[in-house]
């Protein structure tokens, strides 16, 4: 008689925490399989103090399912969240744990607009985009905050030129950094930048919850969210979470890139997320030698699609080496003068004039 998962959630739906509710029902449950006979699972605890008074959870856990018609034997394996010891100053809130409840989307405190920066795949120049897009909003006077979303690759404090550990004095809020008129804010400044992020979903969720929730912003025209590419659980989060303004969706104007890019334009509209613009990134290179502009990716192809699916088209920004000498050395090539500079210049100034900015 074989055995499957959900059966074997329902035998643990049976047993009780010591707080009330149940193991699945409380989302403890983590990994489980069932293979020849063997059912295996582990038990997925907020911190170690937790995990010690789930221990008689864990055994009973393991003795309903080995009990089980079908099951040969079971084995649990009890884990918890933050079993690193916290560093001086640095802050005590468990940075990727589970997220918390709420009652629909709620707003940033001090944050008057958020304005999520998307792409439907990644190697358009999204991040790149973010920050000077930021640094360019910031030189019309606008108070401006730019969160790192990208939780497996946060590039943002490169990009930025910031590198210092944000401090806790309350072991309960962060302290932002701060460059280039910009309140800065990234997974990358709270964990080590050398070792990957390798975090389920919930995990994930939770990170930009506290990123979102308990770090002193102060007081912002508009929050530059930085987002992963794609379609994933950090844009439902943002999206279900959150009181978004809208969202700006960057492509290259390829034809493989658009293909993503709707992707991206679909999954807002399904969440009820406004797309207020669409950005023509890489549209055209000038050769520094003899002067010749070049459509390596092709070109106009983000602005026909804006025209397609009726939102403004924003801008097109150029392929440049000093774009990637910028990001590389932490200073975006918005923060000086120039075409480049005058290109991002131009975006922000319509999205002030526009009211998203």
């Amino acid at each position: 008689m074989s055995v499957n998962i959900e059966e074997i959630r329902q035998v643990l739906r049976n047993v009780t925490l010591p707080g009330g509710g149940d193991p699945v029902t409380s989302g403890l449950v983590r990994a489980l399989t069932v293979e020849g006979g063997i059912a295996r699972f582990v038990l997925e605890a907020d911190s170690p103090e937790s995990a010690a008074a789930l221990e008689p959870v864990r055994q009973e856990c393991e003795r309903r399912v080995a009990a089980m018609p079908g099951i040969q034997s079971a084995s649990v394996v009890l884990t918890a969240h933050g079993n690193a010891a916290p560093q001086q100053n640095a802050p005590d809130l468990k940075i990727g744990r589970h997220p918390t409840r709420q009652d629909g989307p709620m707003k940033v405190s001090g944050v008057d607009r958020i304005l999520a920066i998307a792409s439907g795949k990644g190697g358009v120049g999204k991040s790149t985009v973010a920050s000077n897009l930021a640094v360019a909003l910031a030189r019309q006077g606008r108070r401006v905050g730019l969160l790192d979303a990208d939780i497996y690759g946060p590039s943002i404090p490169r990009m930025m030129g910031v590198s210092k550990k944000p401090a806790s004095p309350d072991g309960k809020t962060i302290e932002p950094l701060h460059a280039h008129g910009v309140t800065i804010m990234s997974i990358g400044l709270l964990v080590d930048p050398d070792q990957a992020v390798v975090w389920r979903g919930p995990m994930l969720m939770g990170a930009l919850q506290q990123m979102l929730g308990q770090v002193r912003w102060g007081e912002l025209d508009i929050l530059i969210v930085d987002l992963p590419p794609g379609t994933g659980d950090v844009q439902l989060t943002l999206c279900q979470r959150t009181k978004l303004t809208g969202a700006l969706v960057v492509s290259t104007p390829q034809d493989v890139a658009l293909l993503d890019a709707r992707k991206a334009i679909d999954m807002f509209g399904k969440l009820n997320a406004p797309v207020l613009g669409l950005i023509e990134n890489m549209s055209s290179f000038i050769c520094p030698h003899c002067g010749e502009e070049t459509h390596i990716f092709g070109h106009g192809g983000v602005r026909a699609e804006a025209q397609k699916i009726g939102v403004p088209f924003l801008g097109e920004l150029a392929l440049d080496l000093d774009v990637r000498l910028g990001g590389d050395d932490g200073v975006p090539v918005a923060a000086g003068e120039g075409p480049l500079a005058d290109a991002y210049a131009q975006i922000a100034r319509g999205l002030v004039a526009g009211g998203m900015a």
